[in-house]
């Protein structure tokens, strides 16, 4: 982590604007807070990534949030090609200070350079996949893909920069339970039954319907985090020799089916639960 760090810093004067993604499910604890710190004044756009997979109305009001403090900021699906356009108009928008500058200069259509920046596994390679209109930056499931820097140029006279995610040193068990959850860490670095039982224990009580009719599950009202796991268990089959419920097996289903948005469009946190 600290490696990218300093390759953030060392790499920030050969660009122009830097785009942090964030994961539009976790908008605010999926944003490393170094990143202000290390990027400065440069220019910024903050693209809440995964748009698809989050709730619409949720993503409205923090996309309020962070306009209210003064970022420029957009939702985006980084796998649908629908918003390209959006992107670049952002793009557009907060360089115009430095295209009339070039213009001055006598420079026409100097390419752009961007550095895309975020947390391991928020879609950055995906949404540079998205602007080039190729697969010119690897993506996948699993955090750590991207391994060292990519300059990739995208359609529109502009070249983007890939970094490796980076997390901060140190963050809060809420914090690390949202990471967890959208798979921004290390499966080794946290108990999945414990992920488990705690995500059953917010769907239960902002999104019960979602968890009831994914696994055909009688009413849940007044059971607890561990028995609903238990109910996913027993619905998908997790069931050891000897009849022992296979809770862990039941929590990795549980997360892989909230990461790849099979439960339906969910938020974990609002503007209010910060301020």
């Amino acid at each position: 982590m600290a490696k990218t760090r300093n390759m953030i810093s060392e790499n920030l004067k050969l660009v122009d604007v830097v785009i942090e993604l964030a994961d539009c499910r976790i908008p605010y604890s999926s944003r490393n807070p170094d990143i202000d710190t290390i990027t400065g004044t440069k220019p910024k756009i903050l693209v809440l990534a995964k748009s698809d997979m989050a709730d619409s109305a949720a993503t409205e009001k923090w996309l309020a949030f962070y306009k209210s403090k003064g970022l420029y900021t957009l939702a985006a699906n980084c796998i649908s090609p629908k918003g390209t356009g959006e992107i670049k108009r952002a793009i557009d928008f907060v360089l115009k200070d430095k295209i009339k500058r070039d213009l001055k200069k006598g420079f026409i259509n100097r390419p752009a350079k961007i550095m895309v920046v975020g947390i391991p596994n928020v879609g950055k390679s995906s949404f540079i996949n998205k602007l080039s209109r190729r697969a010119g930056a690897k993506t996948g499931d699993k955090p750590g893909i991207t391994k060292g820097k990519q300059w990739i140029k995208i359609h529109g006279g502009y070249e983007l920069l890939d970094t490796p995610g980076v997390l901060w040193p140190r963050f809060d068990e809420k914090t690390g339970l949202y990471l967890a959850y959208t798979g921004a860490i290390k499966k080794e670095v946290y108990d999945t039954v414990q992920a488990g039982t705690s995500l059953c224990l917010f769907l239960a009580e902002n999104y019960p319907e979602n968890i009831v009719s994914r696994y055909t599950l009688p009413d849940i009202a007044g059971k607890d985090e561990h028995e609903i796991l238990s109910g996913i268990a027993k619905s998908r089959g997790c069931i050891k020799s000897g009849g022992e419920i296979d809770t862990e097996r039941a929590a990795i289903i549980l997360l892989d089916e909230f990461r790849s948005g099979r439960l339906g469009n969910i938020t974990l946190e609002l503007p209010s639960d910060i301020q």
